[in-house]
């Protein structure tokens, strides 16, 4: 049998790690256990709550990845972990009982840290939405059962879908470490369940979304047109990443001023706004080699 190796990978939250394999180590399922109980059908992960920092155990198809308690740092253990892991897929002991463990709908949620403090990401393993989704109000809501059963949360501000992951603005009088937790268990619930996120399937979602941007796409003068592609390529990503969005609005030939809106964590908060909006407009300059180009950031 071929030796198995392990890869540590780091996550954007730093109480968690993960250990990927060289090899699958489940039937394309995953799995989540908070405590030594839960794991009665995964001898690994059961082996694994005896560490006195590991919090919860994550498996899923090519890897394992852990919270720890804040009692340890990563950079002190996680080699050690990597170790012992690799230790047990290579005795070729079962890892999880897959005959006796059904999943319900093998839904693991994780909450990443954004550069905006009153904005959490909750990044899940399935698919959400077929697109871009902000609502600021339940009113806004009427047509993202999801987003209103957020919005009975009495701390939720606003809420942000995209993809696979949901991002939610917090009102001042809540501190995320004492609703982190209560927010990832209801969406992780609520998506194992089968619940709807939107009303429209995604496949519907995807349709309406790629049609109505490309005809708008197809009404901009050139300039419009390249602003949108370098916004496309090198901006979107990156915030997406921290559980955003950019979109552009407009560009003003004559006092060349383009206008992009801001969306989830990168609206509202000054310090990325200001961030972002100096960054856009450096790159802008120097792509479309102008250096009249302004950026107006408004926020969603």
């Amino acid at each position: 049998m071929t030796s198995t190796d392990i890869t540590i990978q780091p996550t954007a939250n730093d109480a968690i790690v993960k250990f990927e394999a060289s090899r699958f180590i489940t039937q394309h399922n995953s799995y989540e256990f908070n405590n030594i109980d839960e794991a009665k059908n995964s001898p690994l992960a059961q082996q694994l709550f005896y560490l006195p920092f590991v919090k919860k155990v994550y498996i899923a198809s090519n890897f394992v990845a852990i919270e720890r308690y804040s009692i340890v740092e990563w950079q002190d253990v996680q080699d050690e972990v990597a170790e012992q892991i690799k230790a047990y897929l290579n005795s070729d002991a079962p890892v999880v009982k897959e005959e006796t463990t059904k999943p319900k709908n093998a839904v693991t949620v994780y909450a990443e840290s954004t550069p905006n403090p009153s904005v959490l990401k909750f990044v899940c393993n399935k698919a959400l939405v077929g697109q871009i989704c902000e609502f600021s109000s339940i009113d806004d809501a009427k047509d993202a059962p999801l987003a209103m059963e957020l919005f009975q949360f009495p701390f939720v501000k606003s809420v942000f879908m995209d993809k696979n992951y949901v991002s939610i603005t917090k009102y001042d009088v809540a501190e995320w470490e004492e609703i982190t937790t209560p927010l990832r268990e209801f969406i992780k619930s609520y998506v194992e369940n089968g619940k709807p996120v939107l009303a429209k399937p995604i496949s519907q979602q995807k349709e309406v979304k790629e049609q109505k941007t490309e005809q708008q796409f197809e009404k901009l003068d050139d300039t419009s047109k390249n602003i949108v592609n370098i916004l496309e390529e090198y901006v979107k990503p990156a915030v997406a990443s921290d559980g955003g969005n950019i979109e552009f609005i407009s560009y003003d030939d004559t006092s060349k001023k383009v206008e992009v809106l801001l969306q989830g964590a990168c609206s509202g908060c000054p310090s990325s706004t200001f961030t972002l909006k100096n960054g856009i407009e450096s790159m802008l300059k120097e792509m479309l080699n102008d250096q009249n180009i302004t950026v107006n950031a408004i926020n969603g």
